[in-house]
């Protein structure tokens, strides 16, 4: 499985196909991202590639987030030195404020590589996850679709409770993982198998058909699908190709047009 990205969903909006079809698409900037460390069998016991995304700040980093991206002095430092330990390379960049791991093959990456949206040039669906609209504390209605209790003979002011939870004498208790009320939203979620619909290299956007979880501005992770069997066409696919036209003073223009691939 090839690596995936970093990013932050911009928005939702719709394309269309020579043929009309209306396309629901979720637009990403998917990165570019820097390669901040290399996780190794022998070393860590698993094989990674440790990414970064969006520039943090120097005044709101830790120096322990300063010094993972970039060689700073310190104590520490000089007694290993010192005692001849082969200190890790480090990427020479700004610290990160989105930083996730991917377990791929290590051997064609190295520490301070930048990656962008090429990644995706030749890849069907996605996986996206990313953490989801925080609603709140709700009820079971809307938390779990319950239908709520019937507004007819018997039933006083209760009609969107829960009802009864517990058992009778055995085991006389409630089982864990019942459905009830409770903090709705604000949890990581992973929408599997998203068609990736135009990959825009020039300003860094992905394009995928479908939602995405989170609020605009919400970080996400994108990844090759591990769905299997893995699909093999994609009919919402677009490229973008450039036009050249005439500005309102007859010089040459570029505009962009989106066709299907």
């Amino acid at each position: 499985m090839s690596i995936g990205l970093l990013g932050k969903k911009v928005g939702c909006t719709q394309l269309f196909t020579p043929t009309g079809e209306a396309i629901p698409v979720t637009v990403i900037q998917a990165g570019p991202c820097s390669v901040l460390q290399i996780k190794t069998a022998a070393k860590d016991g698993y094989e990674a590639v440790q990414l970064g995304f969006a520039d943090k700040k120097r005044t709101r980093a830790s120096k322990s987030e300063r010094g993972h991206v970039a060689a700073i002095e310190s104590k520490r430092k000089k007694i290993r030195q010192a005692a001849g330990e082969e200190l890790p390379a480090k990427a020479d960049c700004e610290p990160k404020k989105f930083i996730k791991e991917f377990r791929v093959p290590v051997n064609d990456f190295s520490v301070g590589q930048i990656l962008d949206v090429n990644v995706f040039g030749e890849v069907v669906s996605v996986d996206v996850t990313a953490i989801s609209k925080g609603c709140g504390t709700a009820g079971v209605m809307k938390r779990h679709n319950f239908s709520g209790q019937r507004a007819t003979h018997g039933v006083k002011k209760c009609h969107r409770h829960l009802g009864s939870s517990g058992c009778s004498a055995f085991p006389s208790r409630v089982p864990k993982g019942k459905r009830m009320a409770g903090q709705y939203g604000n949890e990581q979620m992973t929408i599997r198998n998203q068609k990736v619909v135009l990959v825009d290299i020039e300003n860094n956007l992905l394009v995928i058909r479908g939602a995405v979880p989170g609020p605009k501005g919400g970080y996400v992770k994108i990844a090759p699908t591990n769905k299997l069997p893995a699909p093999k066409n994609n009919p919402w696919r677009l490229t973008k190709k450039v036009v050249l036209t005439k500005n309102a003073a007859g010089q040459p223009a570029e505009v962009a047009a989106e066709t299907q691939a």
